[in-house]
């Protein structure tokens, strides 16, 4: 028995990952494993017939092509996993409002006052003034927010690999390029941690 050998069988059959890391190996069933790793050419399914879906379809295609990991075509019955989506797109308005004051206030008065024998006499006044400013602005921002969740099948149809992605958008691209960046990143972050490139 040679020492790589006799390391082998010395060495614990399973092995905690270190604390905070999860490991997909762990997580995913072998035979499921074993098909996701060898997935090369995909399908991709229509997410739906909305122009938003459509979009987001087109942006997932574009952002897998762009990983030169993939082939997608579209003959379904070439394909080693079909990749089907639900997208989600709205949006909304944010109210930002702010406001100040200045209010100054002054009053005076004053009483005079004389008696002189039987008779007397008396005056006085009072005066105010108030004085304000107000100064206030409100301004609306669209925000735009989509969200994707996509699930890859296999030709005989197992599911294989789900995720699900949210995005309000990022510097230099909206929410819905963003979100199907992040499910691309996803997919190959999962892939590579069954599989690491190279192996």
């Amino acid at each position: 028995m040679g020492l790589a050998a006799s390391i082998q069988a010395a060495a614990p059959k399973s092995v905690s990952p270190p604390l905070g890391q999860t490991s997909l190996q762990q997580k995913i069933d072998p035979e499921i494993a074993a098909k996701f790793v060898k997935v090369k050419r995909i399908y991709i399914d229509s997410f739906g017939d909305d122009k938003e879906s459509q979009q987001l379809q087109a942006m997932v295609i574009d952002a897998l092509v762009a990983t030169k990991r993939f082939i997608v075509t579209e003959n379904r019955d070439k394909a080693d996993a079909t990749l089907k989506g639900t997208g989600l797109e709205k949006t909304s308005q944010e109210v930002h409002a702010t406001g100040e004051g200045t209010s100054v206030a002054a009053a005076s008065g004053g009483a005079n006052a004389s008696v002189n024998g039987s008779s007397g006499s008396a005056s006085g006044g009072f005066i105010a003034r108030h004085m304000g400013t107000e100064d206030s602005q409100a301004s609306s921002v669209a925000v735009n927010d989509a969200r994707l969740a996509v699930r890859l099948i296999s030709a005989d149809g197992d599911v294989l690999w789900s995720t699900t992605q949210e995005s309000k958008g990022a510097k230099y691209k909206g929410a819905s390029a963003d979100v199907a960046d992040q499910v691309v990143k996803q997919l190959v972050r999962d892939l590579d941690k069954l599989h690491p490139p190279g192996n």
